[in-house]
C-alpha cells in the first residue's frame, strides 16, 4: 500500500487560479480539488503501464512523520478501480 500526502494544495491552487480566487476557496476544497486531479492523472499513468489496482482518497487519515494517524471517522471520499 502506498500513502501519499499533499501538503501544498493551497499554494498549487493559488498558482493556477491566482491569489484572489484562492482566498475565496476554503483549504479543504483546495485539498480535495488537488487530490481529484492527482487521482485522475495517477490512474491514467498506472493504467498506461498495464498496472491494475485500486486508488482512494481518504478523509480522516493523516501521515505525521513515520506515524499514521486516524482523526475521527475515516471516510473514503473517492474510490476508483483501474
Amino acid at each position: 500500500m502506498i500513502i501519499l500526502k499533499i501538503s501544498n494544495a493551497s499554494e498549487v491552487v493559488a498558482s493556477k487560479l491566482g491569489k484572489f480566487l484562492q482566498a475565496l476557496t476554503p483549504d479543504a476544497l483546495d485539498q480535495a480539488s488537488v487530490e481529484d486531479v492527482l487521482l485522475k492523472k495517477l490512474i491514467e499513468n498506472l493504467a498506461a503501464e498495464g498496472l491494475k489496482g485500486e486508488v482512494a482518497a481518504v478523509k480522516g487519515l493523516d501521515l505525521q512523520e513515520a506515524n499514521l494517524v486516524i482523526q475521527g471517522n475515516l471516510h473514503v471520499r473517492r474510490h476508483h478501480e483501474f
